[in-house]
C-alpha cells in the first residue's frame, strides 16, 4: 500500500475560514431534528458561497421526481458533461451547499455540471442514491444534447460521499453493460467502511469532520451493521474484489482527514488491478477544503489540480500528465 500522507501543519487560511463558518453552524445544531438541521446548513452555505461567473446559465429541472441543478458555460455545443455528487455524508447537502463549486468547475473546466439533489439517508438508505444516479444519468444521455451535452463524453464526480456515489455509479454501469463514464474525479472521498484505519485514528478529532461524525454517517447510509448493505461494492466499493472495466480516476486526499486512507486504499487498488489512477495528497489541508479555496492558496491550489483533472478527462479522455 502507498506510504502514510505526511502531514505538514493544518493550512492557517483554510482553519481561519472553517472557525469563521462554524460560528454561524452551533454545536447544538447535531442535536436538531434532520430538517432543521439540512435547512441550516444550506442557509450557512449560501451565506459562505461565492458569486457564480456571470456568464453562465443555470437552470433548475426535475428529472422523474429528482431535482437537478444544470451549470452551462457559454461557446459552442456540445460540450462534454459532468454529473457531479454533492458531499454531506448522504445526510446533509444540497444543490444550495455546492452551488458555487459546481458553478466555477463547470466555469473553469468548460464544461455542462448536473448536481444531483439526491435522495437522503437515513431515511433513503443505499442503494436509493444509487437509483437515483442512474436514473439522471440515463437522462442526461438520452436528453443530453439538447442541455447542450455530447452523450459519450460525461465524467462522473463528487466530494465526499459523493466519490462514493461516483464509484458506485461506475460499478453499477459496468455490471450492467452500460456505456462507462469517460472518467472520475474523488474528492476527499468515502470509500471504505473501515473507521480503523491510521488516519481515521489519527484524525480521529479534526476539523471539518471527525470519526464520529462519520460513524453516524456510514450507519445512516449503509443501516444497521451487519447488514446487506456493508458487503455492496456498489456501496463500500473499497471492499470490491473486480475493478475491471472502471474509467480512469483522479483521486484527491487530505492529510488531515479521518477519510485520507479511504482514497489511497482505492487508488492503489485501481493500479493493481491496471486501471488508471492519479492520487493528488494535500498535506496541510483536511475535509471539506475546497468551500476555503478563495481564503487558502493550498486550497486554491487543490481546487485548480481539480478543474484540470476534469477538464482532461472530459475533453481529452485522460488524466493529467
Amino acid at each position: 500500500m502507498t506510504d502514510a500522507v505526511t502531514a505538514l501543519p493544518i493550512d492557517e487560511g483554510m482553519l481561519r475560514f472553517y472557525k469563521e463558518l462554524s460560528m454561524h453552524s452551533p454545536p447544538e445544531s447535531a442535536s436538531w431534528p434532520l430538517p432543521e438541521q439540512r435547512a441550516a446548513w444550506d442557509g450557512v452555505c449560501r451565506m459562505f458561497r461565492a458569486p457564480r461567473p456571470e456568464r453562465l446559465m443555470v437552470e433548475d429541472l426535475d428529472v422523474d421526481g429528482i431535482h437537478v441543478r444544470v451549470y452551462r458555460p457559454p461557446g459552442e455545443s456540445p460540450k462534454p458533461g459532468v454529473i457531479y455528487f454533492h458531499g454531506g455524508g448522504w445526510v446533509v447537502g444540497s444543490c444550495e451547499t455546492h452551488d458555487d463549486i459546481c458553478a466555477e468547475l463547470a466555469d473553469q473546466a468548460d464544461c455542462v455540471v448536473v448536481m444531483v439533489d439526491y435522495r437522503l439517508a437515513p431515511e433513503n438508505p443505499h442503494p436509493a442514491q444509487l437509483e437515483d444516479s442512474l436514473k439522471v444519468i440515463d437522462w442526461m444521455r438520452s436528453s443530453g444534447r439538447a442541455l447542450g451535452i455530447d452523450p459519450s463524453h460525461i465524467v462522473g464526480a463528487g466530494d465526499s460521499a459523493g466519490g462514493q456515489m461516483t464509484v458506485g455509479l461506475a460499478l453499477a454501469l459496468r455490471d450492467q453493460g452500460l456505456p462507462q463514464l469517460r472518467g472520475m474525479v474523488l474528492i476527499y472521498p468515502v470509500l471504505g467502511a473501515d473507521t480503523e484505519t491510521p488516519s481515521y485514528i489519527r484524525n480521529a478529532n479534526a476539523p471539518c469532520l471527525t470519526r464520529d461524525e462519520m460513524i453516524f454517517y456510514l450507519e445512516s447510509f449503509l443501516g444497521p451493521r451487519g447488514g446487506r448493505n456493508w458487503t455492496d461494492p456498489r456501496a463500500v466499493p473499497n471492499i470490491a474484489s473486480n475493478l475491471s472495466g472502471l474509467p480512469p480516476a483522479f483521486i484527491t486526499v487530505a492529510a488531515h482527514d479521518p477519510l485520507c486512507d479511504d482514497g489511497i486504499i482505492f487508488h492503489d487498488k485501481m493500479k493493481a488491478a491496471g486501471r488508471e489512477s492519479i492520487l493528488r495528497a494535500e498535506p496541510a489541508l483536511a475535509h471539506s477544503y475546497m468551500r476555503a479555496r478563495h481564503v487558502s492558496a493550498p486550497s486554491m491550489a487543490g481546487f485548480n489540480a481539480i478543474v484540470q483533472a476534469t477538464r482532461h478527462l472530459a475533453h481529452e479522455g485522460c488524466l493529467p500528465e
